[in-house]
């Protein structure tokens, strides 16, 4: 199974925040939208990093003005990234080794959607649900 099943469902819309704003606006948006990172754009909408909900509790530990600090304080600047064609298997591999739970996706450089470790492991229990179904289907009818 590839990322563009997941995308296929969910849709492609992604929540971007600039690194110059607040992290105020950037939880905002989270509590607005109900989701656990922003990806990070420049003014002409490329990619630059990533905010999580984690980013900004760990700041928090260190700093009582926490909600003016803007983004790039706080954001992660190496972003990893998937693209459509990616298997879902790598993907939940590559996010558990490195620790993080959401992967911004890119089409030709161009941001296409985002996907939550959440969403892939639906996806993986959807797949298996098939498997299995086939499975049964197969010894009842044999």
């Amino acid at each position: 199974m590839k990322i563009n099943t997941i995308l296929a469902t969910k849709g492609m819309r992604v929540v971007t925040i600039r690194p110059q704003q607040s992290l105020k606006e950037a939880v905002n948006l989270l509590a607005q939208y109900n989701i656990g990172a922003l990806v990070v754009v420049n003014d002409s909408g490329a990619p630059v990093g990533i905010i999580s909900e984690r980013d900004i509790v760990r700041e928090a530990v260190h700093s009582e003005n926490v909600f003016n600090l803007p983004v790039s304080a706080v954001m992660t600047e190496e972003l990893v990234t998937g693209s459509p064609q990616d298997d879902l298997r790598s993907v939940l591999q590559t996010m558990t080794d490195r620790h993080f739970r959401h992967l911004p996706i890119l089409d030709q450089g161009k941001l296409a959607g985002m996907i939550s470790i959440g969403d892939v492991v639906k996806a993986q229990i959807s797949a298996y649900q098939g498997e299995i179904e086939t499975l049964e289907t197969r010894v009842t009818q044999g």
